[in-house]
């Protein structure tokens, strides 16, 4: 929605292409390597490809999640073995070495039921046995990424909001970001028509 309203380029997770998702939440054992590797390929192609190109871009999740918070815990939970997790960082810290760290990192906090309530939302078949417990753990490793990221975040606590249906909701989320922009060395492009008071309200 933000990048539609200022025209900046997007690039959405690939969820549905993944081809060992189904497959994951069935037996994580079996495809946690898999699935980690396939996403930390798209995430260094659509971030070295963002770098390059030097346009206003949104990322939908960033490389550097990967590695701190899905694949540790798939770690930590037994799912992937220490030498799989070993690989997996090399790559990932080969990888890092040819990136620049985003101007702006948005972090949407939210509480687990609201977690769960989104993803009842979403209908996707192959997120309906993803449990409470496994949401808790993500949500506290997020915290200790988020704690520790070198580059600069913006936390904004989403429970009770709507961004979609709520154009106030909405409308303080990108001044937020806007903000925060701001205190960056990122500049606005020419085309990029802001609003400001309420920014996101034409």
């Amino acid at each position: 929605m933000f990048a539609e309203r200022y025209s900046f380029k997007r690039f959405y997770e690939v969820v549905e292409q993944n081809p060992y998702l189904a497959g994951f939440y069935k037996d994580m054992k079996r495809w946690a390597f898999h699935l980690q590797v396939f996403f930390l390929s798209k995430r260094f192609a659509h971030h070295y490809g963002i770098q390059r190109s030097g346009e206003a871009t949104i990322q939908d999740r960033s490389i550097y999640e990967d590695p701190y918070v899905f694949a540790k815990n798939l770690y930590l939970q037994g799912n992937m073995s220490e030498n799989d997790y070993r690989c997996y960082l090399e790559l990932f810290e080969n990888m890092a070495q040819n990136l620049e760290v985003p101007d702006l990192l948005v972090y949407l906090r939210a509480s687990v039921p609201t977690l769960c309530h989104r993803i009842a939302q979403r209908g996707r078949e192959f997120e309906r046995s993803i449990k409470r417990e496994y949401l808790q753990q993500l949500a506290n490793h997020y915290e200790d990424w988020v704690a520790t990221y070198p580059g600069k975040v913006l936390t904004i606590d989403t429970d009770g909001l709507d961004f979609v249906n709520n154009p106030e909701d909405f409308a303080s989320m990108c001044e937020q970001v806007w903000e925060s922009l701001e205190q960056t060395t990122f500049e606005v492009p020419e085309q990029t028509e802001l609003r400001f008071g309420l920014r996101a309200l034409s």
